[in-house]
């Protein structure tokens, strides 16, 4: 008797059925599991649960009679509603919880991860070498293993990094990057069933969620990620590189690829992401700068951040070396963007409620940057992120938020802690200038949060980071501040209301 598959909801593309000696049966039948419960343990963005329940809802209506589609509280109740004690196999889930779930059950058989370039044993094999885990290492290992923008042994270009051309702030005075508009798909009848369920769930006092919904921005099939990927690739890719950095306040997608959605769904496959775009540039649609930062993204960070999700282990989720132990407040847990002043805070803010989403220069130097300089547990941070964005899971969020966000390791992901004052955000934005505070002002009714809170975390910090080489100057900067102990007391007072 063959075994039935079971299909995550992030497992919903064509590689997560390919049968093999590492995949499911050919033609075995599916199961996939929609469970109250997950929406009841937690406060999930609005847009996000509509986003995933249409896509597994639609997958389910693809493989037709194939699938057995279980609606249920648990996902122990319905496995035994739908297979009994029958034989069950099942990739990799994408989670430590769902993992330690497949593992307490008796009769399913877990099969390697899909939908990632690098195995875990290749990945666990090359960090057991290194002194130091480092992308840059591992994305120049990624790119030579896969042959992705290669000429011959070397990098296409003669180097393997063009940052240094990507981090162009926005033209000055523009308030959009005139970037032809990203794909949007077109809600149909499995949407209206989603909103109408998500409805009754909520006038039920079932669940409850946060942020808006409607209408859907992100693919919830594999046509619909597909025409996405190309209208990025055809429209989007080569204004990508040079501003992927820089914000707009009016233009909140600019030349971003909006695909991180997709493929954390499973609808699209990293490889023919990164294929697309090196064919993009071999056939002179697209600068390297651009293809090269837009593969660095894809073959480079999310790779990157997958296996360290794993390699680092459970214990890695309770890192504070900071010892940041501040709640997150009411106004941020609700997304009330109105309550803010600080127009880049508050920008940034009202993105995620509408859409769930932002870029992430928003996400690192505005939400993050905010999070880190007030002190706020980052575990309790992660969870925000994890729930609030459609392309949040706990492997993204853990590793993104912990390490790169909240240096909440240490360092052991990055070199320093990614915090700034307003220069930074005036400098690669249009925020500043009709915003009620400036920049450059440390103290007083108009002082930039960001700056009088940068100054403020590097003071409360100033041991630990006077001994990292990137910090050891900003901290000495603390010393020619006059106003340092009006500013300390200015923020001490500051209180966990909106800026």
């Amino acid at each position: 008797m063959t075994d039935t598959h079971w299909l995550f909801g992030d497992q919903l593309g064509p590689p997560f059925l390919e049968p093999g000696h590492d995949g499911p049966a050919r033609d075995a039948p599916v199961v996939m599991i929609e469970a109250r419960s997950v929406f009841r343990r937690r406060r999930f963005h609005r847009a996000k649960a509509h986003l995933v329940l249409s896509a597994m809802r639609h997958r389910a209506a693809e493989l037709g009679d194939r699938v057995t589609y279980v609606r249920a509280d648990t996902y122990g109740e319905a496995l035994h509603k739908a297979v009994g004690n029958g034989r069950v196999t099942v990739h990799h889930p994408t989670s430590r919880a769902a993992l330690g779930l497949l593992q307490s059950l008796h009769n399913v058989t877990v099969l390697p991860p899909r939908g990632f370039l690098v195995g875990p044993e290749e990945f666990a094999a090359w960090a057991d070498e290194q002194r130091t885990l480092r992308m840059e290492s591992f994305y120049r290992r990624v790119r030579r293993d896969h042959d992705f923008l290669m000429e011959g042994g070397e990098p296409a270009g003669g180097t393997w990094n063009l940052d240094h051309q990507n981090r162009r702030p926005p033209p000055r005075g523009a308030r959009t990057l005139g970037a032809p508009a990203p794909y949007r798909p077109q809600e149909d009848a499995i949407d209206d069933e989603v909103r109408h369920d998500l409805d009754r769930w909520e006038r039920d006092g079932d669940v409850s969620f946060v942020g808006r919904d409607g209408p859907r921005m992100f693919p919830a099939d594999r046509r619909e990620a597909l025409a996405s990927l190309q209208r990025f690739l055809d429209h989007r890719l080569a204004g990508f590189g040079a501003y992927e950095d820089a914000v707009l306040a009016a233009d909140g997608t600019m030349s971003h690829s909006l695909l991180s959605a997709s493929l954390n769904l499973g609808l699209l496959d990293p490889a023919e992401c990164v294929e697309g775009a090196e064919a993009v540039w071999r056939a002179g649609g697209a600068p390297l700068n651009s293809v090269e930062g837009f593969v660095r993204q894809i073959a480079g960070w999310r790779e990157y951040v997958w296996h360290l999700y794993w390699y680092f282990g459970e214990e890695y989720r309770t890192s504070n070396a900071l010892r940041h132990t501040g709640a997150l407040p009411r106004w941020w847990q609700e997304l009330d963007a109105d309550a803010v002043s600080a127009r880049c805070l508050a920008t940034a803010l009202r993105q995620v409620r509408d859409t769930g989403w932002t870029h992430h220069i928003p996400r690192l130097m505005v939400l993050g940057s905010y999070a880190l300089q007030h002190g706020w547990d980052p575990a309790a941070v992660t969870d925000w992120f994890h729930r609030s964005f459609v392309d949040g899971y706990d492997w993204v969020m853990l590793p993104n938020v912990v390490g790169m966000s909240q240096y909440a390791d240490g360092g052991r992901m990055t070199t320093k802690p990614y915090t700034s004052g307003g220069a930074y955000i005036d400098r690669m934005s249009d925020f500043c200038g009709p915003c009620p505070y400036r920049p450059d002002r440390r103290v007083g009714e108009d002082a930039c949060p960001f700056t009088a809170g940068y100054w403020a975390f590097l003071h409360r910090h100033r041991d630990r980071l006077g001994r990292n080489h990137r910090m050891a100057q900003p901290v000495r900067g603390l010393d020619r501040l006059r106003d340092l102990p009006a500013l300390l007391e200015q923020e001490g007072g500051r209180g966990a209301g909106p800026p």
